[in-house]
C-alpha cells in the first residue's frame, strides 16, 4: 500500500506599498497591510517566503526599487515564489496596461497575481473585471493628480511653499494654520545667505585681488577658504550656476517649471511666488549680463581668458572685423593686432590694418588712465550716481527707522506681559500666552536684525565723494588695471573699455557709465554695482581739445 504523499504549500509573496508618508499614516498603512497579508497567506495555506515594502512610490510607472525586485524573484528560473499577494491591484500598479504587462510576464513563469480585497478568477469574465477595475484605478489616480496640481497651483499663488528642500539661503518656517494644515512660507536663512551674496559679488566684483570670477573660479574660491555647502559638501560648477542664474535671490520664486519627464513649461505656467529678496535686482541682471556675455554659443573661450590684452574688444573701423593676434619672427617675438577680414580675404575683403600689439595696449591703458581717470572728468561722470545713491540712502533709513520702531513696540508688549505673569494676573502655562510671547520675541528680534541690516548698507554705500575721495578713487582704480607684474591687467581694462575700434589715423575708445561706476566704486570701497546710472554713449573724450596727442588717439569717442 502506498503512502499518502505529503501536502507541497504555494509559496508566496507579500507586496505592500503606499505613494506618500501621509497615507502610511492615515490611509492603508503597511503595518495594516502586512497584517492583513500574513492573514491570508495563513488561512489560504500559503507559505510566506518573502515580503516586499515599497514606502512613498507612486504606482503610476515601474520606477520602484522594491517592485523590480519583486519581478526579477518572480521571473527567475525558477521562480522564488509561485503567488504574489497584494492588498488590491491598484497598490500594485495603477496604470491599466502596466498591470496587464506585468501580470502576463509573471504568469509566464508560472507566477500569478492576487488581490485580498479584490479575488477573482481565471477566466476571461474575470479578467475582463480585473482590467476594467484597472482602468478605474487609473482614471482615479489622474484625478487625484488634476486635483493635487490645481491645490497646489493655488498654495503657490497665495505666496506659501509647497514643499520639498528650499534653495539654498532659505528656511521653511510656519506661516498661518488653516483647520489641520499649517501653511509655510520660505525665509532668509541668515547661515547661508551671505555665501550667496558671496558668490554674486566675486562674479560681479572678484575678491579685491582678482577681477571677476567665473563659475568654476568661484567654486574653487568657496571650497578653499571651507564655505562648504549647507550639508558640508563642496562646491561644483553646476550647484554655483543654478544660483547665480536662479530668480529666487531676486524675491521670485519660480514654482512649476517643468513637467514629470522634465520638459520644460511655457513662462505663462509658470507660477511667481513672492520670496523675501537675498541680493538686489541690478546686481542679478549685471552678472546675467556678465554670464550670457561668457557664453561659449556667444563668445568664444579664447576672447574670455586669452592671453592678449584687447582679445575680443579690438575691431577693424572700416570692416567691422575682429582684431586678432598675429606673430612673425623666427621665434614668433613680434606680435601684432591684424584685421581678421583682410587675413581671410585679402584686399578684397578689407583693405586692413596691422598694429604692434605692444603700441595699441598701451595706447588705449595709458589714455584710460591719464584721461578717464581724471578727478575732475569723474565729477561730472558720477553726479547722477551720487543723487541716486543719496535717495536711496534715505529710503533706508526711513526703513531703519520704521524697523526699530517696530522692535521697540515689540519690546514694549513683551514687558507688559512679563509684568502681568510677575503680578500673577496671566499664567505662563497657558498655551495661547505661551504663543504670544514667541511671536513678539521673532517680531522684535527681526525688526533688529532688519534695522541693522538697512543701517550696514547706508554705511557700506560710501561717504560724500569730495575732490580728494574722487582722487584717491582715481589712483586705486589705476593701481588695479596693473598686475602685479606691472602689465595691465585685462578684466579691469576691459571694464572700462568694451570695444576700441581701430582705424588709419585714429582709435575711439567705448565704454559705458554702469561699468565706470562700478569700477571705480569697487575700487575704493564706495558702494556695488547696484550703484548704476544709465548706458553711457561713446564720448568720453571730445573729438578734439587742448592736450596734445598722437594721430592714432585724435579721436577718442
Amino acid at each position: 500500500m502506498n503512502a499518502p504523499q505529503p501536502v507541497v504549500k504555494q509559496r508566496a509573496a507579500l507586496y505592500l506599498r503606499v505613494s506618500t508618508a501621509r497615507q502610511a499614516e492615515h490611509d492603508v498603512s503597511i503595518p495594516d497591510q502586512k497584517r492583513q497579508g500574513e492573514t491570508y497567506c495563513e488561512a489560504r495555506g500559503y507559505d510566506l517566503v518573502e515580503t516586499y515594502v515599497e514606502p512613498g512610490a507612486s504606482a503610476t510607472n515601474d520606477k520602484r526599487p522594491e517592485f523590480q525586485r519583486l519581478i526579477e524573484a518572480g521571473t527567475a528560473k525558477p521562480a522564488a515564489f509561485d503567488i504574489v499577494v497584494v492588498h488590491s491591484f491598484s497598490r500594485f500598479f495603477r496604470d491599466h496596461f502596466e498591470l496587464e504587462f506585468y501580470v502576463r510576464k509573471l504568469a509566464k513563469n508560472g507566477v500569478k497575481l492576487v488581490s485580498m480585497t479584490q479575488e477573482l478568477g481565471d477566466d476571461p469574465m474575470h479578467v475582463m473585471m480585473r482590467q476594467i477595475m484597472a482602468l478605474f484605478d487609473e482614471y482615479q489616480s489622474k484625478e487625484n493628480a488634476k486635483h493635487t496640481l490645481r491645490a497646489l497651483k493655488e498654495n503657490a499663488r497665495q505666496g506659501f511653499w509647497n514643499g520639498s528642500l528650499p534653495p539654498v539661503g532659505y528656511r521653511v518656517v510656519d506661516a498661518e494654520k488653516r483647520g489641520a494644515k499649517v501653511k509655510k512660507v520660505l525665509e532668509i536663512d541668515p547661515l547661508h545667505a551671505d555665501t550667496i551674496r558671496l558668490m554674486f559679488q566675486l562674479a560681479l566684483n572678484g575678491d579685491g585681488e582678482s577681477g571677476r570670477m567665473g563659475v568654476k573660479a568661484i567654486a574653487t574660491y568657496l571650497n578653499e577658504r571651507k564655505l562648504y555647502t549647507r550639508t558640508g559638501g563642496r562646491w561644483g560648477v553646476g550647484t554655483v550656476h543654478r544660483i547665480l542664474t536662479r530668480r529666487t535671490y531676486i524675491g521670485e520664486h519660480e514654482w512649476g517649471k517643468s513637467y514629470k519627464d522634465g520638459t520644460p513649461k511655457k513662462q505663462t505656467e509658470v507660477i511667481t511666488v513672492a520670496v523675501p529678496p537675498i541680493v538686489d535686482r541690478e546686481t542679478f541682471d549685471a552678472v546675467q549680463k556678465l554670464l550670457k556675455s561668457r557664453a561659449p554659443m556667444v563668445t568664444p573661450g579664447r576672447t574670455v581668458s586669452g592671453p592678449t590684452l584687447l582679445t575680443g574688444i579690438a575691431f577693424c573701423a572700416e570692416c567691422g572685423g575682429a582684431m586678432t593676434l598675429r606673430t612673425s619672427g623666427k621665434a614668433k617675438h613680434y606680435r601684432y593686432y591684424t584685421c581678421s577680414t583682410a587675413a581671410r580675404q585679402g584686399k578684397c575683403g578689407c583693405s586692413g590694418r596691422t598694429i604692434r600689439m605692444d603700441k595699441l595696449d598701451h595706447l588705449v591703458a595709458e589714455h584710460l588712465e591719464r584721461r578717464l581717470l581724471d578727478p575732475k572728468r569723474l565729477e561730472d561722470l558720477l553726479s547722477a550716481h551720487l543723487d541716486r545713491r543719496e535717495e536711496r540712502d534715505t529710503r533706508r533709513r526711513d526703513t531703519a527707522n520704521e524697523l526699530t520702531k517696530r522692535a521697540a513696540e515689540a519690546e514694549q508688549r513683551l514687558k507688559r506681559l512679563y509684568d502681568a505673569i510677575e503680578s500673577g494676573i496671566a499664567d505662563l502655562e497657558d498655551p495661547s500666552l505661551r504663543e504670544r510671547v514667541a511671536e513678539l520675541t521673532a517680531t522684535r528680534d527681526q525688526a533688529r536684525i532688519d534695522a541693522e541690516r538697512a543701517k550696514s548698507a547706508i554705511r557700506n554705500s560710501g561717504q560724500h565723494l569730495s575732490p580728494e575721495h574722487l582722487r584717491r578713487m582715481a589712483i586705486s582704480a589705476r593701481q588695479k588695471m596693473r598686475g602685479k607684474d606691472g602689465g595691465f591687467r585685462r578684466d579691469h581694462l576691459r571694464a572700462l573699455a568694451q570695444r576700441v575700434e581701430v582705424a588709419d589715423r585714429e582709435v575711439r575708445i567705448m565704454g559705458s557709465h554702469d561699468e565706470l561706476i562700478r569700477v571705480l566704486a569697487t575700487s575704493n570701497g564706495v558702494g556695488t554695482a547696484a550703484n548704476s546710472v544709465r548706458t553711457y554713449v561713446p564720448g568720453w573724450r571730445g573729438v578734439r581739445d587742448s592736450n596734445p596727442c598722437s594721430p592714432l588717439e585724435r579721436r577718442m569717442s
